[in-house]
C-alpha cells in the first residue's frame, strides 16, 4: 500500500506545474474533498512567485477551507483538522511521511472559516502542511462524508508573535508588444514596470527610449497637459550586434518621498505606462530610421515586466445587457492588479502613498474580484501607524477594520488594533451637543493616539473647488463629518460586542471592558442621531444642510446622512430625490458614497443611469480619453495633476456587485449572504462573485432570478411583490429559481 502511495503522490508532482515553497502540495482530493486552504487567510502559501512565498509570522494561524458541495443545502457538521510537520528526507511527499504536530479530532461546528489552530506554538522557519477531513448534511438530512482535503504547505516566518498579517511577493507580469501603424509599442493596457528591448544596432550608440501612458495624434504625447501623466526619456547606451537590455524609468522624486510605499528591491524602478518607442519612432528589425548619430537600431522585441499583488483576473465575473457598463466593469476590474504595484493600497503613481478613503474603495473592489485579503488588511495596519490629514479618512478607518471582519470571518485584526480603532472615533473631540468638531481639542494626546503629528482637518470631497464639493458650506460642525461619526460609533460598538462575545467564552451574559464599550458607543451613538437630525436636518424641506444655522444642502450632506442610516424610513425618499437632482456634483471617488447611497435608498435605476452616462462626469469619459486603469478625476480640466492611475475612481467596480446584484455579507465569513438586486432597465445581468466559502453565482432579468449559493452557506434572496414592497425567502446551498413578479 505505502509503495502505491508514493506512486500516486509522484504522479501528482510530476504533472503540477506550479512552482512550489518546499514541497508540493500532495495528494489529489476527490470532488467532493475540502478545497481552497487558507492559512491565516492567504490560500496560495505553497507558491513560490519568484521572490519566495508568503510567510506565515502567527505562532497561532487560523485556517479556512470550501466546503464541498454535495447537493442542495449542503451544510458542515464536523470537521477534523490535521497538522504535521513534513520529514526532510521526505519532503516531496507531504503527507506520507511527517511528525504529527496536531490532530484536532472531530468538532462538532459548521466553522469553516477562521478556524483557530490549537496545538502547540509554531516554530519560525519550519515547513509545516495541514489537512482536513468534513462531515456533511444535505437537506434531506443525509449525512454524507468527504474525502480528505489535499495538504497545503506553509512556511513560517523567521520571526513569530500571536498573530500578524502575513503578505505574498509581488509578481513580475511580462506582457510583449504589438506594433501601431506609426511604429510605436502598444502593451495594449498600462502597468507599472519597466521595459526589456532585444535591439539589433549597427555600431555602438546612445539612443533614447521613451515610454508614456497615452498618445496624442499617433504619438506618445511628449507634453502631457497634464502633469501626472507619464512621458518619460531614457537614456540607452547600445552596442554594436544584437543584444537585451533591461530599461528602468528614471526615479521620480515625487514618488520616492519619506511618506510614499517603499518598492522591494527586487522590483526597482517602475513606472505606469503603455506605450513605448525609440527617439519617438520605433523600427522594427530590417527597417531603419534616422538620428542624430545614424540609423537608429531595430526592435527585435520589446517586453513590459510589470510588478502586482497576486490577482486572479478570472475569479470574478460580471455581464449585462448594457455594453457600456460591461466596459466600465472591465476598467474598474482590471485596475486592481496594476494599482497593486506595492504591496498596499496607494493613491497612484504621483504619490504613492496610502490614503484611508481609497484604501476603502479599493478593499470593496478587491473583495468583489477576488477571495484573498492580505492586502486589504495590510493596507489597514500601515494607515494606522501613519495615518493621512482629512477628519473624514480617520473614521474610515474603522469602516476597512468592519469590512474586513464581515468578509472575512476573521477577528484577530479587530482585537490586534482595538485600542487604536478606539481612537479612531474621534471621540475626543465630541462637544457637549453630541456632535463632533476639529475646531479645537487636537492636543498632543489626542493627536499621539491616532499617531498623527499634525493636525487633522475636514474635507467633505476633493478639491474644494465649489464643484467637486457641491458648494459645501464648512462650518465649526460639519454634517459630513458628523454622519460619519455616528456611523464610526455603531461600528466600534459592533466591534466591542464581538470581541466581549469571543471574551465570555460562551456566556449569554456579556461582561468586562468590551461589554461596556460597546454600551457606550451605543449610547454616545444615541445622542449623536439626535442632535444631527436637531441641528442639521430641515424638515420642511427634507433635506440635510451642511452646518449649524447653514442653509445650504449638498449633495455629499445629503447622501451621507442616507448612507449612515440618520434619517427616518419616510423621510429617506426626499432626500434621496435631491441626491438625485445633484448629479455626479462631487469627485470620482466622491461618488463611491453616492453609488452606495443611491442603492441604499432603493435607486438603483438611479445609480444605473449615473455610471453608464456619457458625459465628461462620468466613468466612460476615462475610456474616451483612452486610460486602461481608473482616473483619479472625471477629466483632466478637473484636476490638472491627475494620475491616470487611481484605484479611487474604480467605485462601480464594487457598486455592481453589492448594489446592483445586491450580493452582500450578514453574517461575517458570508455565513450568511443577502442577495437584493437592484438592476434597473438592465434587459439581463449575470455575476459570479468569489467569496471565502465559494462562488456565489447569479443571473437576472425581467422575468427570473437564478442564483447558487455555496455550500455551508445560507442566503436571504429579497424580490419585489405585487404589492410593492420586497419579499425575503431564505435559502441555504445550491442552485434556485425565482420567478420575478
Amino acid at each position: 500500500m505505502k509503495k502505491i502511495l508514493y506512486l500516486i503522490a509522484a504522479t501528482a508532482i510530476i504533472c503540477t506545474v506550479i512552482p512550489s515553497c518546499g514541497a508540493r502540495s500532495g495528494l489529489s482530493g476527490s470532488a467532493i474533498a475540502p478545497s481552497a486552504l487558507r492559512t491565516d487567510l492567504m490560500e496560495h502559501t505553497e507558491k513560490d512567485f519568484g521572490e519566495g512565498c508568503a510567510l506565515i509570522g502567527s505562532s497561532r494561524p487560523q485556517f479556512s477551507w470550501i466546503v464541498p458541495s454535495i447537493g442542495d443545502g449542503t451544510l458542515q457538521e464536523s470537521y477534523r483538522i490535521i497538522l504535521n510537520r513534513p520529514l526532510e528526507a521526505n519532503a516531496e511527499a507531504p503527507g506520507i511521511s511527517a511528525k504529527q504536530v496536531w490532530n484536532s479530532g472531530w468538532v462538532e461546528s459548521s466553522a469553516s472559516v477562521a478556524v483557530p489552530y490549537g496545538g502547540p506554538q509554531l516554530e519560525p522557519g519550519k515547513d509545516y502542511e495541514w489537512s482536513v477531513e468534513l462531515r456533511l448534511t444535505n437537506a434531506s438530512g443525509k449525512r454524507l462524508n468527504t474525502s480528505k482535503s489535499v495538504y497545503k504547505r506553509f512556511k513560517t516566518a523567521s520571526e513569530m508573535s500571536e498573530y500578524a498579517t502575513p503578505a505574498y511577493p509581488l509578481v513580475a507580469k511580462v506582457d510583449s508588444c504589438t506594433l501601431t501603424l506609426n511604429g510605436i509599442c502598444d502593451f495594449g493596457k498600462a502597468a507599472f514596470g519597466k521595459l526589456r528591448l532585444t535591439l539589433t544596432s549597427a555600431r555602438d550608440d546612445s539612443i533614447t527610449v521613451i515610454i508614456g501612458e497615452r498618445l496624442k495624434d499617433g504619438r506618445i504625447e511628449h507634453t502631457p497637459r497634464v502633469s501626472s501623466v507619464v512621458y518619460d526619456e531614457i537614456g540607452l547606451n547600445v552596442k554594436a550586434g544584437t543584444h537585451t537590455y533591461l530599461v528602468e524609468p528614471n526615479r521620480d522624486v515625487r514618488n520616492t518621498g519619506p511618506m510614499a510605499v517603499p518598492l522591494p528591491e527586487y522590483v526597482g524602478v517602475v513606472a505606469p505606462f503603455r506605450y513605448c518607442s525609440i527617439d519617438g519612432v520605433p523600427v522594427t528589425e530590417g527597417q531603419s530610421g534616422s538620428s542624430p548619430s545614424g540609423d537608429l537600431p531595430a526592435i527585435v522585441k520589446a517586453e513590459r515586466i510589470s510588478y502586482h499583488y497576486p490577482f486572479n483576473q478570472e475569479a470574478a465575473h460580471f455581464r449585462c445587457s448594457n455594453d457600456t457598463l460591461n466596459a466600465i466593469w472591465d476598467l474598474c476590474h482590471y485596475s486592481l492588479e496594476p494599482c497593486s504595484f506595492t504591496g498596499i493600497w496607494v493613491d497612484g503613481n504621483r504619490e504613492r502613498i496610502p490614503y484611508e478613503y481609497d484604501a476603502l474603495i479599493a478593499q470593496l473592489c478587491h473583495y468583489a474580484g477576488d477571495a484573498e485579503y492580505s492586502i486589504d488588511r495590510r493596507t489597514l495596519e500601515w494607515l494606522l501607524a501613519k495615518p493621512t490629514w482629512p477628519t473624514e479618512w480617520i473614521l474610515y478607518a474603522v469602516e476597512i477594520a468592519w469590512n474586513d471582519f464581515l468578509w472575512t470571518g476573521d477577528s484577530r485584526a479587530l482585537k490586534a488594533n482595538y485600542d487604536i480603532l478606539k481612537a479612531h472615533s474621534l471621540d475626543a473631540l465630541r462637544r457637549g451637543n453630541g456632535l463632533i468638531s476639529t475646531k479645537a481639542g487636537q492636543t498632543p494626546a489626542f493627536l499621539a493616539s491616532i499617531n498623527r503629528t499634525g493636525d487633522i482637518t475636514d474635507i467633505v470631497d476633493w478639491p474644494h473647488n465649489g464643484i467637486e464639493d457641491d458648494g459645501f458650506v464648512y462650518t465649526d460642525f460639519n454634517a459630513v463629518v458628523n454622519a460619519l461619526y455616528y456611523r464610526t460609533l455603531l461600528r466600534l460598538a459592533d466591534i466591542a460586542q464581538v470581541l466581549a462575545k469571543e471574551n465570555s467564552e460562551g456566556y449569554t451574559q456579556l461582561t468586562g471592558p468590551y461589554a461596556a464599550d460597546a454600551a457606550r458607543f451605543r449610547s454616545e451613538a444615541v445622542e449623536t442621531r439626535a442632535a444631527f437630525r436637531k441641528l442639521f436636518y430641515d424638515a420642511g424641506r427634507g433635506v440635510v444642510c451642511d452646518g449649524i444655522g447653514i442653509d445650504h444642502a449638498s449633495l455629499h450632506s445629503n447622501m451621507m446622512a442616507i448612507l449612515c442610516g440618520l434619517l427616518e424610513q419616510e423621510e429617506i425618499p426626499a432626500a434621496a430625490d435631491f441626491v438625485e437632482s445633484r448629479g455626479l456634483m462631487c469627485s470620482i471617488f466622491g461618488a463611491h458614497n453616492m453609488l452606495e447611497a443611491l442603492y441604499a435608498a432603493g435607486r438603483g435605476d438611479a445609480a444605473l443611469r449615473l455610471m453608464t452616462n456619457p458625459s465628461m462626469r462620468g466613468w466612460y469619459n476615462g475610456i474616451r480619453l483612452g486610460t486602461t486603469i481608473t482616473l483619479e478625476a472625471w477629466d483632466d480640466s478637473f484636476k490638472p495633476n491627475q494620475d491616470w492611475n487611481h484605484i479611487a475612481g474604480a467605485a462601480p467596480g464594487n457598486a455592481i456587485p453589492f448594489g446592483l446584484m445586491g450580493i452582500r455579507p450578514v453574517e461575517p465569513g458570508f455565513a450568511r449572504a443577502e442577495i437584493r438586486p437592484q438592476i434597473g432597465d438592465l434587459e439581463w445581468a449575470e455575476m459570479r462573485l468569489p467569496t471565502i466559502r465559494g462562488n456565489i453565482e447569479m443571473r437576472i432579468d425581467g422575468k427570473s432570478l437564478r442564483v447558487t449559493i455555496p455550500a455551508n452557506m445560507t442566503a436571504d434572496i429579497w424580490l419585489p411583490n405585487k404589492r410593492g414592497t420586497m419579499t425575503r425567502t431564505t435559502v441555504g446551498s445550491g442552485t434556485h429559481k425565482f420567478k420575478m413578479k
